[in-house]
């Protein structure tokens, strides 16, 4: 009986390891299976779009852009894994004409957005402010017959998401009337209200508890909808009010970077005169590194969610900015030398960008490029990368970058700004032209031309209009025949101009402000430094 007992066991013992078996190899068929299809699914999918746009980083605030200061690890990944366009630009030197450009592909002066909105022209901006033009009126939203990009996607079956600055016009021109769907923190103004660290004041996007970081937070908004959106394309548009002023940092990460720039040395000089502005000279701010370092951590967030839920390998990565670091007025963040200039000036400094494009589809092409290319050649590259038609009835003047992207080539072709205006960091009013390795500067104050030859000068040191007339006057040819084209709205004299009291006013800007912006430098060195109650409200934590 126990012989016959133990046998029924062994049996049975067999029998269930066999079924066992055969379960286990069954549901690693299925597995497998599973994921096969999973992995035929995103091949068969759309790509999809992750754009991150900064606000006033320079094109070398930057680790892997040769910042020795700064450090971002998060968005050199994306040039590491991507295509760095070593000469991109934004399409203009502010930041609204900038963003709309993106958004519609278009160049600033046709779809007129030329200046920051909210910034006075004409006779409103001659009453409190001396300068020989009067600035012209411009577009203060989007205009209705354009088709936005976001609007694009969306008819093409992709979700669309928008997080951040907006600054393209109050309703009934908000992110939701062009083309997103959800829109996380986008309203009519271009700044923090109330600063990076709640309470804030946005009414598109309510803070959660006091201290809260609003990168941080939007980087969160924007990683939750790629978790809700995984299994539908989706374009997502992550506007960074970051690095934007105010500049404000936690106490942490102020105190990393002062020690690193005792460490690097102190130089006894950060500031030399420009035309009208004292312009930074060095890199050594540590509210504005800590400011950068955040927004990497951010970039961060949304990188890591793509790889967690396996769609990194379909997705298309966007980093750049909407014009060039603030070097003068404003917050004298950063310099972007040896490139002139900054936010709000025509020189290098004022246009040039990070231009990073991962598109992890396109395989054994360049690591980096050198062709110029702009703001406006977004919208056909995507469309172009998303197989999707560009719309019949917008008018594009940018050109799908895909041909670069693949190794290949495409023709040359002239980029144009349009800035009839003046910069608060002291910008004046201008019309470039960019052609080859020449570039020509209208100014229109004076109708002066200034000509440089980037190939040779990018820190545009020289002007060479003089010993190259003939080409100048090609260029500028082309430029008014361009401007003409478009209706491009101009700058009008003001007869109440006062040359000698712009004398004193420089004069005087020389002798006091350049002494006080040191001063305030060597301060935020300074190791028992005390930042204003606003500065930062980050100490408080979460209940």
């Amino acid at each position: 009986m126990g012989n016959s007992i133990n046998l029924n066991r062994q049996v049975l013992s067999k029998l269930s390891k066999t079924i066992f078996s055969l379960v286990f190899a069954a549901n690693c068929l299925y597995g497998c299976k599973n994921k096969i299809a999973v992995q035929e699914n995103i091949k068969s999918k759309k790509p999809n779009i992750v754009f991150i746009l900064a606000d006033d980083l320079g094109a070398h605030d930057l680790s892997y852009a040769g910042s020795e200061y700064y450090e971002t690890p998060n968005i050199d990944a994306i040039a590491k894994e991507g295509v760095s366009f070593t000469q991109g630009y934004a399409a203009a030197q502010v930041c609204s004409p900038s963003r709309a450009s993106i958004l519609t592909g278009q160049n600033t002066a046709r779809h007129g957005i030329t200046d920051w909105i909210g910034a006075s022209t004409g006779e409103k901006w001659g009453q409190t402010h001396n300068t020989k033009v009067l600035p012209p009126e411009y577009v203060h939203a989007i205009p209705e017959n354009n088709i936005t990009l976001a609007e694009t996607l969306k008819e093409g079956g992709y979700r669309t998401f928008f997080a951040g600055k907006w600054h393209l016009g109050d309703e009934p021109y908000s992110p939701e009337n062009n083309g997103f769907e959800i829109n996380k923190g986008g309203w009519e103004v271009g700044t923090p209200k109330g600063g990076y660290y709640a309470p804030w004041n946005n009414p598109k996007l309510d803070y959660k508890y006091e201290g809260e970081n609003l990168t941080m937070r939007l980087a969160d908004e924007t990683a939750n909808f790629i978790t809700e959106s995984k299994d539908k394309p989706f374009f997502v548009f992550l506007s960074f009010y970051a690095v934007h002023g105010p500049i404000e940092t936690t106490e942490e990460k102020w105190k990393k970077y002062r020690d690193k720039a005792e460490a690097k040395g102190i130089p006894d000089k950060g500031y030399n005169m420009e035309r009208i502005l004292p312009i930074r000279t060095v890199q050594d701010n540590p509210i504005y590194a800590g400011l950068i370092e955040t927004m990497d951590d951010a970039v961060g967030v949304v990188l890591t969610r793509l790889k967690k839920l396996a769609l990194d390998d379909n997705t298309i990565v966007i980093f750049t900015s909407d014009n060039g670091g603030v070097a003068s007025g404003d917050a004298f963040s950063t310099t972007n030398l040896p490139l002139r200039g900054g936010k709000g000036y025509q020189w290098e400094g004022g246009i040039r960008e990070p231009y990073l494009i991962k598109a992890p589809m396109l395989k054994n092409g360049p690591k980096s490029i050198d062709y110029p290319v702009s703001g406006i050649d977004f919208y056909p590259t995507l469309l172009d990368l998303a197989g999707i038609d560009k719309p019949q009835n917008q008018l594009l003047d940018g050109v799908s970058l895909v041909p670069l992207l693949k190794g290949g080539t495409i023709g040359k072709r002239p980029l144009f700004w349009h800035y009839p205006h003046y910069g608060n960091q002291g910008g004046e009013p201008v019309s470039i032209i960019r052609k080859e390795d020449w570039k020509l500067i209208h100014y229109w104050e004076d109708g002066r031309d200034e000509l440089y030859n980037l190939s040779v000068d990018p820190g545009e040191k020289e002007d060479v209009h003089d010993s190259n007339k003939v080409l100048a006057e090609s260029l500028r040819n082309e430029l008014d025949t361009y401007l003409k084209e478009v209706g491009a709205n101009l700058p009008a004299e003001n007869h109440y101009y006062d040359a000698m009291a712009a004398k004193v006013l420089y004069a005087k800007r020389k002798a006091e402000m350049l002494p006080k912006l040191e001063q305030q430098r060597k301060d935020f060195l300074t190791k028992d430094f005390q930042p204003d109650e606003n500065w930062y409200d980050s100490k408080l934590t979460k209940d």
